[in-house]
């Protein structure tokens, strides 16, 4: 059975490679080659071996933060709101509990929970395992519910928490070593891995994805100096500037929100990719497409209607600024637009050979992807527990291609054309209706 499909892959790949030149591969796979390969390809394989060059020097770098942290020692807020999460608070409490940076209080506040996350979170406040347990009634979303523990907060940094992800031992103290690199930084994010990767082939091609996404592309973005975002699920704030850019805002995507507001007051943001966070994802299919449908909308929103005011030249303007917007624009919203003009021309003119293009097309991005694999390999800080995951890699053209991409383009026309998150039930919906009125 397998000598056969083999088989048929050599005839597809045979049949339209016999008057295949460089020519008809460049004009056929040119959003490959110029779209998709420089960046997420190309790029990340030049920064991350220049990094792997440099490490001496970024170790030092790392070491003297390490002991100016320590000699400073400072307080730190670990807050994390949440609704309904009684069966993660313990495991998050745990993982504080085992941090090798002890300074800090926490915060947890229950957004108007109808579990067991009330009495879970009374009885670790009793046993000393929380500092603060905040419960409200009624259910005012997530930004209200972390803006509520910013408030009785003390610490100089406040490190944000979904309350169903745990850390690694180090994962307080990376997280806080970049703000002792230099004065300007004032918001750090950390690295999210998932913890359920082996649950379904749902979950093992999004723990491939965040392995991509995020430990290698926000390395990446970071040292470019265009990071755009802040994962909600684990990222550390300068208390002061977070007061001063008024907390988190409501609506989906409070994370590219945030770090957007700290972008456009010129403060500097870092990112620690050995800083991990563990949190469980989405093992389902339709689960999957409705987070990230939520993700996609939040573009728009925020993007292209509340933050718009990047593309000018006055106020807090800056290059970089502009840089890290256009950048996530143009990849994770006009090129999804272009890629499906692309694919409509390729049908039209070559409808003979549909199927050897793709069939081509995804053999050429499976060797990509097989690349993309040992950068990943080079920048994880547990190789033998993820190298497993390349056996996913040949679904990954698959997930990444298609099924994002089409969970993108429809919730990007949506939110376009219907302005849909304010209609999203993730946020309470007398929430989102003063939002929609303020625009936020």
């Amino acid at each position: 059975m397998i000598d056969y499909g083999v088989d048929i892959i050599d005839n597809i790949v045979e049949g339209f490679s016999r008057n295949i030149t460089w020519q008809v591969m460049l004009t056929t796979y040119w959003f490959l080659v110029f779209v998709e390969f420089p960046r997420y390809y190309l790029l990340e394989i030049c920064i991350v071996l220049w990094r792997k060059l440099t490490y001496r020097s970024i170790r030092e770098k790392r070491n003297a933060a390490r002991k100016r942290l320590y000699a400073e020692r400072p307080f730190v807020t670990i807050l994390a709101p949440g609704k309904n999460e009684g069966a993660h608070i313990y495991t998050l409490v745990q993982s504080l509990r085992e941090q090798t940076y002890t300074n800090y209080e926490i915060i947890i506040v229950d957004d108007g929970s109808d579990d067991n996350s009330p009495l879970i979170c009374e009885d670790l406040k009793r046993a000393g395992y929380i500092d603060r347990f905040i419960h409200t009634n009624v259910r005012g979303g997530k930004a209200s519910a972390a803006n509520l523990g910013l408030r009785f907060s003390s610490g100089k940094y406040v490190i944000h928490l979904d309350a169903d992800t745990s850390l690694d031992r180090h994962a307080i103290e990376n997280i806080l070593l970049p703000f002792y690199y230099g004065k300007d930084i004032r918001a750090v994010g950390g690295a999210v891995k998932v913890r359920n990767a082996d649950d379904t082939i749902c979950s093992s091609l999004q723990a491939l994805e965040y392995l991509k996404t995020i430990q290698v592309g926000r390395m990446v973005t970071n040292t470019l100096g265009i990071l755009h975002i802040i994962s909600g699920a684990f990222g550390a704030f300068d208390r002061k500037a977070l007061m001063q850019v008024g907390g988190w805002d409501i609506g989906p995507g409070l994370d590219g929100d945030i770090t957007q507001k700290f972008r456009k007051m010129g403060f500097r943001i870092s990112f620690a990719e050995n800083a991990v966070a563990m949190t469980n994802a989405p093992t389902s299919w339709r689960a999957l497409y409705r987070q990230r449908q939520r993700w996609s909308k939040s573009l728009v929103r925020f993007r292209l209607r509340k933050h718009r005011d990047v593309f000018m030249p006055y106020g807090n303007f800056s290059f970089s600024n502009l840089i890290s917007n256009l950048e996530g624009i143009m990849y994770d919203f006009v090129f999804n637009f272009i890629w499906v003009v692309y694919v409509v021309i390729l049908i039209l003119e070559h409808p003979d050979k549909i199927v050897e293009i793709f069939a081509v097309g995804y053999i050429i991005r499976f060797f990509f992807n097989l690349i993309a694999f040992s950068i990943i390999m080079l920048v994880s800080e547990r190789p033998s527990e993820e190298k497993h995951l390349i056996k996913y890699v040949p679904l990954s053209t698959f997930y990444t291609g298609y099924f994002l991409r089409m969970a993108r383009l429809t919730a990007h026309l949506k939110e376009i054309f219907f302005f849909s998150s304010y209609k999203d039930a993730w946020n309470p919906r007398k929430t989102s209706e003063v939002a929609q009125v303020e625009r936020i």
